[in-house]
């Protein structure tokens, strides 16, 4: 057997001065592990969005909002590269808190959790979050959900646009503001649906998780190709990478940035790959997963493409 070499490995030059995309670009010449495949992701994400042709999907799990990317996902939604929002309730939860005036603050981990516990302090990580937030939230939440027609049916996706056009910033308001539907499919697993919850126990109002598949199947069946952006993995993860599977089809397009391992059998770290064997995508498909930090890999690869994307 006769082993062939690929191109030979350059060592990276940093410069003062270079942009975001030169620095991806430098990284892909290296081309060794995550610092390789980052370069293949932007990539790949330029030809998603380039491609007028294509839908395109973006899962956000995993602590992104508190972590402060979530200006990263509203931005993205506003310059029309998202048609398909899939997020955990978590995400959500804490986008509308930041719209509503309450902030998230650094803190530390090496502190005592119990005395965070006395002081009202939720701690996610090195970030704190006040329990003042949930009580501005919780008022907040059942004033929206005051709106909700005794007696009446909503899906998730028609809740979650109600409390977008209901603020200012943040996700879900430029969500509602683009018409771009926002699927939780666990909303039940966050804030969210602990609102909903209490709100249920003095009022007739159901939110059915099942009301959302025919539009978001519709759209699957319409569409001629298919792209998705996924940060982090679990529910948001697979909603959207089964959401072709009735069609026949499988997405065209995937990017996946995720700090999990694939060999623990986990859909977090479970690779691309592994979903061609499913028919999540097609044997064809450009797809590559960077492992890393999420609040490192997302901003370095979005600024990179729209660099690329503003200077053609």
């Amino acid at each position: 057997m006769t082993v062939e070499y690929g191109d030979a490995v350059e060592q990276v030059r940093v410069r003062p001065g270079m942009t975001v995309g030169e620095l991806v670009e430098e990284l892909g010449r290296a081309g060794a592990y995550n610092a390789g495949a980052l370069s293949s992701a932007a990539d790949i994400y330029e030809r998603m969005l380039r491609d007028e042709k294509a839908v395109r999907f973006f899962g956000l799990a995993g602590a992104m909002v508190p972590g402060g990317m979530g200006g990263i996902v509203a931005d993205l939604i506003r310059r029309g590269h998202i048609d398909v929002l899939v997020s955990t309730g978590a995400n959500l939860t804490h986008d509308i808190i930041e719209a509503i005036g309450c902030r998230h603050y650094h803190g530390s981990a090496a502190v005592s959790d119990v005395a965070l516990r006395e002081q009202e302090i939720n701690r996610i990580h090195d970030i704190y979050l006040p329990n003042a937030a949930f009580v501005r939230f919780e008022r907040f939440m059942q004033d929206v959900l005051s709106n909700l027609v005794e007696g009446s049916t909503v899906s998730i996706c028609a809740l979650l646009r109600l409390i977008g056009s209901r603020l200012d910033t943040g996700i879900l308001a430029a969500a509602a503001r683009a018409e771009i539907p926002v699927y939780c499919p666990a909303v039940q697993d966050s804030m969210l649906g602990l609102q909903y919850w209490l709100y249920s126990q003095t009022h007739r109002v159901v939110v059915d998780a099942f009301a959302d598949m025919p539009g978001l199947l519709d759209r699957c069946f319409a569409a001629e190709r298919t792209g998705a952006l996924l940060v982090g993995g679990g529910v948001p993860k697979n909603y959207i990478l089964q959401s072709m599977l009735m069609t026949g089809n499988g997405f065209d397009y995937a990017v996946q940035l995720t700090g999990d391992r694939p060999d623990l059998g986990g859909l977090s770290g479970a690779t691309l790959d592994e979903a061609r064997s499913w028919g999540k995508l097609t044997g064809e498909a450009q797809a590559v997963t960077v492992y890393g930090d999420a609040t490192v890999t997302l901003p370095l690869l979005v600024a990179a493409v729209l660099e690329r994307l503003a200077s053609s």
